[in-house]
């Protein structure tokens, strides 16, 4: 089955798309067994030393997914965060770059940053379409919503944004809706009754657990920037005991895993 149709598939079930940021990354999530990877752009802007929220420049994110798309054998996801550009034709341009690249889905956010407005249902709309003329039929189309990040938009006017949102965004071909910030178990169950798309959301490990979310309609998570933020954190652990008592117990031990990623 083609990588497209293997993705588009994973969605008649619940998916759940482990993030990387790099080679190294996108093996280890393979070889652990994930069906698919998607890419943060969060951990592939930190690591060339860049801050999160549209940093990166088309290239450097082409660059980037082509590297981890040649890397594993799964179907790979790119996040394209605002498209690299305001413009339907900006947006076109990068999605064909990263067809181009590998990648048979993408996730498009209709922000630009968290505190300026939101694109207007219908600038999105048009976007979308360009993606979709642009990445062909095949392409999963997972189209980020920002209204519950957004502190343009008002707490109580959410759910009604969102639902305005899921349906335009699906007439305009996307395939998905992604909700990051929204995590609440009743909110979410009413959303995924009512969404013409498939909700996916961004999971953190102090919230709801994979079980929760499938029994409340998920259909997709993914982990942005959580496992890339783990390595940073497990890096802190085990330096510190070293420096502090000049022990290894909080290296985890490579034996099994790396001999199957490093192969570059």
């Amino acid at each position: 089955m083609p990588k497209a149709q293997q993705l588009r598939s994973l969605h008649d079930d619940l998916l759940v798309l482990p993030n990387a940021w790099d080679v190294a990354s996108a093996a280890a999530i393979a070889q652990a067994g994930a069906a698919a990877v998607g890419t943060t752009s969060a951990g592939i802007a930190w690591s060339l030393g860049r801050p999160d929220g549209h940093q990166l420049t088309r290239d450097e994110m082409v660059e980037v997914v082509a590297r981890i798309v040649a890397a594993v054998d799964i179907p790979v996801s790119a996040d394209i965060e605002n498209g690299y550009g305001e413009s339907p034709a900006d947006v076109a341009e990068t999605v064909r770059q990263i067809v181009a690249a590998g990648a048979v889905g993408i996730n498009l956010e209709d922000s630009r940053s968290f505190k300026a407005p939101l694109h207007t249902l219908e600038e999105q709309a048009a976007r979308l379409r360009a993606a979709r003329d642009a990445g062909g039929p095949e392409l999963v189309i997972n189209a980020r919503t920002d209204v519950y990040f957004s502190r343009a938009v008002e707490r109580d006017a959410r759910p009604a944004e969102v639902r305005a949102r899921a349906k335009v965004y699906a007439e305009a071909g996307a395939d998905c809706l992604f909700v990051p910030g929204l995590l609440d178990l009743d909110e979410l169950s009413a959303l995924t009754a009512e969404s013409p798309l498939p909700i996916n959301v961004m999971a953190d490990p102090s919230g709801p657990g994979v079980r929760q979310l499938a029994e409340v309609g998920v259909r997709r998570i993914s982990l942005g920037a959580a496992l890339h933020l783990s390595t940073y954190a497990a890096t802190h652990r085990a330096v510190a005991t070293l420096l502090r008592n000049g022990t290894y117990e909080e290296f985890a031990d490579p034996t099994e895993v790396a001999p199957k990623i490093v192969k570059f």
